[in-house]
């Protein structure tokens, strides 16, 4: 019984994986590799290589070996709330059904929910760097350069063409004429 209830478990927990590189790809929106970097003071940002999107977000030089902002005083007793700690007092010895404990049948059932509650809180009260923001934007600077280099392609092909024709017309001329093409 305690071994059909470990692999029950394993086969649910497997059921929520997604593989790291269909988490890659949703994230950055296709086979590009986006590189995120924080900078400080007058640091210079890297550039960006073939298919790399390479953004930065600046911080102040006096930031740069600071314990970051939404983490500095989360371990003083004084920045926990009330509520916090009571629930906390609540939730001893709670297992069973979507508890997310290793005691009980149907314990792991919430885990799932107390990591998407995680991921909303430190989306509210996370750091002010918005690396989708400063990768789409990049994107679009990216974007706006491609019409300006395919009209210079198409001048470059369309010069390319005509000389072939006007090759291919003199060489057709030459025959017709029952003489060889001068240059070849």
């Amino acid at each position: 019984m305690l071994r059909t209830l470990t692999v029950a478990s394993a086969l649910a927990i497997a059921a929520f994986a997604v593989p790291a590189s269909a988490q890659d790809d949703a994230a950055t929106g296709g086979g590009e590799k986006v590189n995120q970097l924080i900078v400080y003071g007058n640091d210079p940002c890297p550039v960006s290589k073939g298919d790399e999107i390479t953004v930065c977000a600046r911080k102040p030089e006096g930031e740069r070996f600071r314990i970051p902002e939404p983490l500095r005083g989360i371990d003083r007793p004084t920045s926990e709330a009330w509520a916090n700690k009571v629930t906390a007092y609540e939730t001893v010895g709670r297992f069973g059904t979507d508890s997310c404990s290793p005691v009980g049948a149907g314990g792991f059932t919430g885990c799932n929910q107390q990591l998407l509650a995680r991921a909303r809180a430190e989306r509210k009260n996370g750091t002010d760097v918005r690396f989708g923001e400063l990768i789409q934007a990049e994107r679009e600077k990216r974007l706006s350069t491609i019409d300006a280099t395919a009209a210079d392609e198409q001048v470059s092909v369309e010069a390319e063409e005509r000389a072939y024709e006007a090759r291919r017309k003199a060489a057709a001329d030459a025959k017709a004429a029952g003489t060889a093409p001068q240059g070849q």
